[in-house]
């Protein structure tokens, strides 16, 4: 089935999509830049990039960095950033069910015997 894939620009030089927003998701459930990249399997000087990415467009942090003691250092979603991935996962979602209609139209159409 067609399916939507979603980026929001925000100004002539940032946008967010579901990489960044997954990138968030997965520093939010493992405390890591890197955790999160290895399991994106992205390097963590890619997953770092786009963290400062977000950082500099949003003007403040949506990750920071913590110092760690015993156990090294990590990181964490601020507020913001998790306000981020919750409203880009509800437009995500009302973007789909408005073009519902439509992309089971082009399915249908896909499906459609070909005319000989």
């Amino acid at each position: 089935m067609p399916s939507l894939s979603l980026r929001i620009q925000l100004d002539p030089e940032g946008r967010i999509g579901p990489g960044k927003i997954e990138l968030l998701e997965q520093i939010a459930a493992r405390g890591s830049i890197s955790a999160a990249g290895r399991a994106m399997e992205m390097s963590y000087r890619r997953a770092w990039e786009l963290v400062e990415e977000l950082n500099t467009l949003f003007g403040k942090p949506v990750v920071e960095r913590q110092t760690g003691g015993r156990n090294g250092g990590g990181a964490r979603v601020t507020d913001l950033g998790q306000a981020l991935i919750m409203r880009f996962r509800e437009v995500e979602q009302a973007a789909t069910a408005a073009a519902s209609e439509h992309l089971a139209a082009l399915q249908a159409e896909i499906d459609r015997p070909t005319d000989s």
